[in-house]
């Protein structure tokens, strides 16, 4: 009997190619197995009648030849192009999505508003000039702070890594530039991002701590291409205090090597602006349930996207899988028992900004709220399923998983994160499921210039559709409950 991995890579046509199986970047805190909080009142398990997975086997066979996603991802990132939250590609991006909801048939289409703290990107460039004068590669990461007029002109000082740069002493940066050398490994679920991205996330903080007027990273990215990965920098703490930028990984080699040779000096520009205030929008889309439309299964993608590319891996892939499996459970004769409910999520780069604001804005209805997920993390395709479920409702769980094993989805454990935009969710006591998708390249191109669709695999984009079709129909046609799961801590 073939393997679920010789499966996939026959659906694909493709080597499948293994990785590490446990974590992964969207689950950089992996939640606890879920179990059921003591003194609850018991709940019906969840279950997933046998005709529903008869459906669901014709609905993966079509799913796999279907256009439609693909297509999506071509019109988003052609007709609109790059998202920042904010502006013009942004509300373009909005009219689009509510377009393409209604296009595909489904109902309810509408959006909510979503505040932001805008942040636009201005110029940037950097060089060194000694010992050997040359030009460096470099972006600003998301909400950096502007130089003054001219730029920094000022010597280097390397770490190998962010908890390096945490241990060194107050002041002992005066008047230098941190850089933080530490290098992004590959792996399938993305493990090796989580672990590198806080040089990114919370290095300007930290240098600005021990007296830095700047600090440059090597990229969070696995390729070794001549571009520079932008990305949000950890502003709970106030706007950051200093100007930071991503050098290209070659670029941190080069920096590397100069440095072994004696002190480097470089000049860093750029010019940020905050714009203020600015107003985004979740774009919310439905196919009602035909006996209990209250009940709520979520499909989620995040709408928005970093300047440099257009958007089509991060995240128009995920907004092209989740309509796209919408658009085939809902030309089904039989609508599902309950609401499958499409959210493209408004501000996810810069903070999960459009997920915080609808966990609060329908907390009343979070009962209702059946089960998520999110589609985050490229093209695809998936090659597991993983939960967050009481013990209730492992054997629903079991079943899906069951109904997924012919496209290649092995079983993963009960620790589902469901992706970025599920974490708020999830927090407050939602089911969710990862139908976790090789990311073994996805941060070759992530948050770079080269996001764009020829990146996009058809082929892959498929099987990844046909996966969260087959999940969404499954749980809107089941019954019962995969409640209660522990509450999270914010």
């Amino acid at each position: 009997m073939a393997t679920a991995r010789q499966v996939l890579a026959a659906v694909l046509g493709t080597v499948f190619i293994g990785g590490a199986m446990a974590g992964g970047a969207l689950a950089q805190q992996p939640a606890p197995t879920a179990s059921a909080p003591s003194g609850l009142a018991a709940v019906e398990p969840a279950s997933i009648p046998e005709s529903a997975i008869a459906i669901a086997r014709g609905l993966q066979q079509k799913a796999l030849t279907d256009p439609t996603s693909y297509a999506l991802v071509e019109s988003l990132t052609t007709r609109v192009g790059p998202r920042l939250p904010g502006t013009p590609g942004d509300r373009a991006a909005v009219a689009w999505a509510v377009q393409a909801m209604k296009d595909i048939g489904l109902k309810n289409v509408r959006t909510e508003e979503v505040p932001v703290v805008g942040w636009l990107r201005g110029g940037e460039k950097a060089e060194v000039l000694a010992p050997a004068p040359q030009p460096l590669v470099v972006t600003a990461l998301g909400y950096s702070a502007a130089t003054p007029p001219g730029g920094i002109t000022a010597e280097i000082v390397q770490f190998d890594s962010f908890a390096d740069l945490r241990a060194a002493l107050p002041g002992s940066l005066e008047g230098k530039i941190a850089f933080i050398s530490g290098r992004t490994v590959r792996t399938q679920d993305g493990a090796g991002y989580g672990a590198a991205v806080v040089a990114r996330s919370r290095g300007p903080a930290e240098a600005a701590k021990k007296g830095a007027v700047g600090l440059i990273i090597r990229s969070i990215g696995t390729e070794s291409h001549r571009l520079a990965h932008t990305g949000m920098i950890s502003i709970e703490g106030g706007l950051p205090p200093l100007p930071a930028a991503a050098v290209s990984n070659p670029d941190a080699d080069q920096l590397e090597r100069l440095l072994k040779l004696g002190p480097v000096r470089i000049r860093l520009e750029l010019t940020p602006t905050l714009p203020g205030q600015v107003t985004s929008h979740n774009v919310i889309g439905e196919i009602p349930g035909r006996e209990a439309p209250e009940e709520i299964v979520l499909l989620g993608a995040h709408l928005d996207s970093w300047d440099l590319g257009t958007g089509a891996i991060d995240d128009g892939a995920g907004v092209g899988i989740v309509m796209g499996a919408a658009k085939l459970i809902g030309e089904l004769p039989q609508k599902p028992r309950r609401t499958l409910r499409i959210v493209l999520f408004a501000a996810e780069e810069v903070g999960l900004v459009g997920a915080k604001a609808y966990a609060e804005a329908h907390k009343a209805e979070l009962a209702n709220h059946v089960v998520g997920t999110e589609a985050d993390f490229g093209a695809g395709p998936v090659y597991r399923f993983a939960t967050f479920f009481s013990p209730e409702g492992k054997a629903a769980g079991d079943a899906i998983q069951a109904a997924l094993a012919p496209i290649g989805v092995l079983p993963g454990p009960n620790n589902a994160s469901g992706g970025p935009d599920m974490g708020p969710l999830r927090r407050l006591g939602v089911p969710v499921v990862s139908l976790a998708q090789d990311g073994s390249d996805y941060f070759d191109v992530h948050h770079t210039p080269d996001d764009t669709l020829d990146k996009v695999d058809p082929k892959k984009l498929a099987q990844s559709t046909a996966a969260f079709a087959t999940f969404g129909w499954l749980a809107a046609e089941g019954r019962g409950s995969f409640r209660p799961t522990p509450l999270q801590p914010e």
